[in-house]
């Protein structure tokens, strides 16, 4: 599936990157982000494939000190949510948001935002190392 690291026309600097649908039958689809920042890459998908059962997105806003004027290069809590709804996303597995420096936004700010869009129930946060039945 197609992903954007960054604003529109950071692609040159940033290089490609991808996300993936995986489906099984009778089983619903999961979409894996990957470094996507773009809600309208979102839409993209949404609109390609339909309903997603399950989504793994990379969040923690990452942002880079002096690069794209502080856009943000994978989605922030916000945009999770909002992907969330234009998906019509189950539920939700934010990965990739603790641990390093450029995050800019952690596990509090995804509940924050998620419980500020009414879909708290959709939202699984997961401890390193941890495991959910979703």
């Amino acid at each position: 599936m197609p992903a954007q690291h960054g604003p529109d026309g950071s692609d040159a600097i940033q290089g490609p990157v991808i996300g993936f649908v995986l489906s099984a039958a009778g089983n619903g689809r999961v979409y894996v982000s990957g470094d996507n920042a773009s809600l309208d890459v979102v839409r993209a998908i949404s609109e390609r494939v339909g309903a997603i059962a399950i989504a793994v997105l990379f969040a923690g806003a990452v942002q880079l000190a002096g690069k794209f004027d502080g856009a943000y290069l994978t989605l922030s809590s916000d945009h999770a949510a909002d992907a969330v709804k234009i998906l019509r996303v189950r539920r939700v597995v934010p990965v990739h948001f603790e641990g390093w420096t450029h995050f800019t936004q952690n596990a509090d700010a995804l509940r924050a935002a998620f419980a500020g869009n009414g879909i708290s129930d959709r939202l699984v946060l997961l401890e390193p190392g941890g495991q959910a039945t979703i």
